[in-house]
């Protein structure tokens, strides 16, 4: 008997006919004898609606109010998900987030989990009882529903597991399982059997949808083996109910992966763009007064370049954010360019980030070598290069970001089984 925690998304219970084959899913791990709880998302295309509703009732709305309305998804789901498995002969009742309870700081609309109270699922357990758990939401220090932020069912659910101490966490999802990179790029991606938890980490942080990524974090910190599985496979279909190999990914510490390519997957995120200050003054506390106030208003800043200039009195300072952010990081530059030192600020947006990930780049040499010389060979012109121990960002036009995937996923031999 083993202690597992299902968790499904939104288009896994877009309705009622998707609730009833979750429902088989929960059921197939109880007729197995193992303890179950299980943590939803809102149907399909519901947060986005009660997201609107708030927004057009006041665009500065009350972060707390926002939050009890958007967390009424899930517990509707919850709800509909514990009545289909009574109606099924399983012993089952909703939880929502202040019940269990899971709690929070109190940064509503974005929330972190910082305490999870699972006696009583535990004990409830024992009497064969299935824990349905509205995802996304706990309880904050002001004794209000407080949500975790967009993807936060993905949290939840490792967050249980770990308090529960969970053989096992499945993400049912509506792709089955973590590819080499992204299928519809390149029909060549392949499934992948196991992924670590830091090159996870790297792909949901680079582009990759399939996880959110203060989830990985959790298993990573937590050692929660976690497996990305297809809620759409029939749920009797042969291999479903294996305990220790079912149909997925699993996602889990290195040292479960005996053989570990150098390479394991090509990332990508769109949408990048690039702000260049050009001549900034070059003395101590320059970095922290550009990138301080960015900080402060929220903006993301990735792949930072510097360069000295030849009489070593100024450099230029390269940075990206995301192009939605653009606009706000320009002005707020603009309008500190007196205490900033610079004599030009220079923007490009409609850039891509490609990224190679791969815990082998640790002992072998030549793999930024091999990606170089693949886009060179395809016309493809690099504006600016991360890296770290694991991974190699490259900054591209946005026009290739298809052929420099597929370019990338070819030269690591990632299209061979």
């Amino acid at each position: 008997m083993a202690r597992l925690v299902l968790k499904f998304g939104g288009t896994s219970v877009g309705d009622i006919d998707r609730i009833r084959n979750v429902a088989r899913h929960v059921k197939r791990e109880v007729d197995a004898g193992h303890h179950v709880a299980v943590v939803v998302s809102a149907m399909a295309g519901k947060t986005n609606e009660l997201v609107g509703w708030c927004r057009e009732a006041s665009p500065m709305h009350d972060a707390r109010e926002y939050d009890a309305i958007v967390a009424s998804g899930e517990q509707v789901t919850a709800g509909l998900l514990a009545i289909t498995l009574q109606a099924m002969g399983v012993n089952a009742r909703s939880w929502q987030g202040w019940q269990i309870p899971i709690r929070t700081d109190g940064a509503h609309g974005a929330a972190r989990i910082q305490e999870i109270e699972a006696s009583e699922i535990v004990r409830r357990f024992e009497e064969g009882q299935v824990a349905v758990v509205a995802g996304f939401q706990g309880i904050a220090p002001d004794n209000r529903i407080a949500t975790l932020g967009r993807g936060g069912s993905d949290t939840s659910a490792v967050a249980i597991a770990a308090a529960i101490a969970a053989d096992r966490c499945d993400i049912y999802t509506d792709v089955d399982g973590v590819y080499t990179t992204d299928p519809r790029i390149e029909p060549k991606a392949r499934r992948m059997a196991k992924i670590s938890f830091e090159e996870m980490l790297e792909m949901a942080s680079l582009g990759a949808k399939v996880l959110q990524v203060r989830s990985v974090e959790l298993a990573m910190v937590h050692k929660v083996r976690t497996f990305v599985r297809s809620s759409f496979e029939d749920p009797d279909a042969p291999g479903m109910g294996d305990f220790d190999n079912p149909p997925g990914t699993l996602i889990c510490d290195e040292d479960e992966i005996v053989e570990q390519q150098v390479v394991t997957g090509i990332a990508y995120s769109k949408d990048e763009a690039q702000i260049s200050l050009r001549r900034v003054e070059d003395r101590p506390g320059v970095a922290a007064a550009i990138f301080g106030p960015l900080a402060d208003a929220g903006v993301n800043v990735d792949m930072i370049v510097q360069n000295i200039s030849e009489s070593g009195d100024a450099t230029d300072m390269t940075f990206t954010v995301p192009a939605g952010d653009l606009g706000k990081a320009t002005a707020i530059l603009e309008k500190a360019k007196a205490e900033m030192r610079y004599d030009a600020l220079q923007s490009e947006s409609g850039l891509t980030k490609v990224s190679v990930i791969g815990i082998g780049m640790r002992s072998h040499t030549g793999v930024a070598a091999t990606a170089f010389k693949a886009l060179a060979a395809r016309g493809i012109n690099i504006k600016a290069i991360t890296t770290s121990e694991i991974k190699i960002s490259i900054l591209i036009d946005g026009d290739y970001t298809e052929l420099a995937v597929r370019a990338l996923h070819g030269v690591y031999g990632l299209d061979k089984a």
